[in-house]
């Protein structure tokens, strides 16, 4: 009698399910080496996607740099996610919160000189777009007096 209680015990608890399984990400104690390819696509909010058909595992590589790994994905949901114009409203709508998912790597914080160069980029835009607007001012003023002096 003992001898299968203890075997039913050993049984039982090599099927036990973990109580961390949500749809909410979970970060991962131990590093997880990813072997699934990514293709870059163009996005606003995603970087890259890789989908593994055998085990139904989708990754995204997210442009701040985090990925996460989505389990029990449909290859239709893959299809539909590169396929989508929006790629990032995909994700919101059909993915996220949809699946159990997996941290795989933290979003990456900008060093000091990707801030500076980011601060730069957006300074050069803003000065171009000044730039381009005072030479059509410019160029409307030209326009008006030679205008005004055809009327003289």
């Amino acid at each position: 009698m003992l001898h299968s209680w203890a075997v039913l015990c050993l049984a039982v608890s090599s099927f036990a399910v973990p109580a961390t399984i949500s749809a909410e990400p979970q970060a991962t104690p131990a590093r997880i080496t990813s072997h699934i390819l990514r293709q870059r696509v163009e996005s606003t909010a995603i970087a890259a996607i890789g989908y593994s058909k055998r085990r139904h595992i989708l990754e995204i590589e997210f442009v701040n740099g985090a990925i996460y790994r989505y389990l029990d994905v449909p290859p239709t949901v893959h299809r539909e996610l590169v396929s989508a114009e929006s790629k990032a409203r995909f994700y919101d709508s059909n993915i996220r919160r949809h699946y159990r998912s997996i941290l795989i790597r933290a979003r990456q914080k900008q060093s000091n000189h990707q801030s500076a160069s980011a601060a730069a980029t957006a300074r050069q835009v803003n000065t171009n777009a000044h730039e381009r607007t005072r030479i059509k001012k410019r160029a409307a003023q030209r326009t008006m007096r030679i205008n005004a002096n055809d009327l003289l």
